[in-house]
């Protein structure tokens, strides 16, 4: 019975994670699947969102700054208002730039957010973090406080994906999807390229923050590990490819399946003998990309492609707005 009760224990644990990995993966999407924006930051947004959840909802202490103790509602929204305004002005700089050279200034300014956290004590207790992060629902009896995060998490997982299909299905997703496939044919539509690039950059990035929140307060402490490029930027990619670019339900299955995957791959590795153990990051980072070029070959354009809404009376069943 015990380990049975582990086992339920380790589900919950997992099903939990793939959510906050699909509100990421979601916002991902809103940048890469809908505005073609190639952002390579996003782990530098995810831990602006940890970071200031952490500082807005935790007791007061010496070691860094807080002792505000806010509801989580208000560290949830605080996360993705401050993103919003950062990401704001990292776009006036940054959105101008095309294709991989985006990618490199967004590489840059997340590395330049990880040395703030990491060097600015005063403020995030450095290297050492914050811990004690209040967990929604931690006062209730096991497995209870573990089950009603997990809703919590698959509620809001549920409540950003509405509001993303939405704004996909709507003029402004359109246009988006116009941007995406020729520039120069949406501004000469009169389309403003720039304001709609600004807009998907900004929203995505405050998804994300939601993100890094949610996972603050789920592993109830926060350091600079958070914005750790492998598990924060490459695993996200992977998710989106996977399950399938400028589609919300291929984003969320694919963060869920490759969070699996990426948990099978730890217990795989923690059989390898001893003189591989300390080769085991490597072999993880291998099985993922293996997982991925088998996921490609079979679904090259994701497990659940991109679907575009029709125009009034004409179909989208080939993914082309109009074509018969």
């Amino acid at each position: 019975m015990e380990q049975l009760y582990g086992y339920g224990l380790y589900a919950i644990s997992l099903f939990t994670m793939g959510g906050i990995y699909a509100v990421l993966t979601l916002g991902l999407n809103v940048q890469w699947g809908f505005a073609g924006l190639f952002n390579v930051g996003i782990a530098g947004f995810f831990g602006i969102g940890a970071y200031a959840t952490a500082i807005l909802t935790t007791a007061a202490s010496q070691r860094h700054l807080g002792g505000y103790e806010m509801p989580y509602a208000v560290g949830f929204l605080a996360a993705m208002a401050l993103s919003g305004v950062i990401a704001y002005a990292v776009g006036k700089v940054c959105l101008r730039l095309r294709s991989d050279y985006l990618a490199i200034a967004t590489i840059g300014i997340a590395e330049i957010f990880r040395l703030i956290l990491k060097n600015e004590t005063w403020a995030t207790n450095g290297p050492r973090g914050v811990s004690e992060v209040p967990k929604p629902f931690e006062t209730l009896p096991e497995p209870w406080n573990h089950i009603s995060f997990l809703l919590l998490v698959l509620a809001i997982v549920a409540i950003v994906y509405v509001l993303v299909e939405v704004a996909r299905k709507s003029p402004w997703g359109r246009v988006m999807t116009a941007i995406r496939e020729n520039e120069t044919a949406a501004k000469a539509a009169g389309k403003n390229v720039e304001a709609f690039r600004m807009e998907g950059f900004v929203i995505g990035c405050m998804i994300m923050a939601l993100a890094g929140a949610l996972m603050a307060h789920y592993l109830k402490f926060v350091d600079p590990n958070v914005t750790e490029p492998l598990l924060a930027t490459f695993l996200v990619w992977v998710m989106l490819i996977v399950g399938g670019s400028a589609n919300n339900k291929g984003a969320i299955l694919g963060a869920f399946l490759m969070w699996i995957v990426w948990s099978m791959t730890e217990i795989l590795t923690g059989r390898l003998p001893d003189e591989l153990a300390i080769r085991a990051a490597y072999v993880r980072i291998f099985l993922i990309g293996l997982a991925l070029q088998i996921f490609l070959q079979k679904f090259p354009q994701g497990i659940l492609p991109e679907k575009r809404p029709a125009a009034q009376g004409k179909s989208a069943d080939r993914g082309v707005v109009g074509e018969p």
